[in-house]
């Protein structure tokens, strides 16, 4: 049995209501327990802030304790170099997750401070995307 961790950054709280068009309209809570039904043989947990301090506070909780963190960081991808310090600090290994093809997006989101540290990146499968990283996850072979 695998232990992962679910993270989730800002706005992905409004997932569901925030621009059904881009990120569709079912809530993350709801997905998360699809998500739990198809993964019963191992412990997944979630947890999801708009704080950047609060990620790194979970990054660091979990970090060397959990089997993989699967890391949709949502707007902090593009800026935030706390969050990759803390992803390069632990021995967990992160899958980075992103709803939308964030590379037919804005220029501003074809950058990621997270991508060169994370074990692997999957974009632009909406909320599949999680089901495709725990399942790297748990079929990594030094997980």
């Amino acid at each position: 049995m695998k232990k992962i961790l679910i993270l989730n950054g800002p706005n992905l709280n409004l997932l569901g209501k925030r621009e059904p068009d881009v990120y569709g309209s079912q809530s993350f809570e709801d997905y998360f327990r699809e998500l739990q039904m198809s993964f019963t043989d191992h412990s997944l947990v979630y947890f999801q802030s708009n704080h950047e301090g609060a990620l790194v506070d979970k990054l660091h909780e979990v970090g060397f304790s959990f089997d993989g963190i699967v890391f949709n960081a949502g707007a902090y991808t593009h800026t935030s170099v706390a969050l990759a310090d803390a992803i390069a600090a632990i021995e967990t290994p992160v899958v980075e997750v992103h709803i939308s093809n964030v590379h037919r997006r804005e220029a501003f989101r074809h950058h990621s401070y997270l991508s060169p540290i994370c074990a692997g990146i999957i974009v632009g499968f909406g909320l599949k995307g999680y089901d495709l990283a725990v399942r790297a996850l748990i079929d990594a072979p030094n997980s």
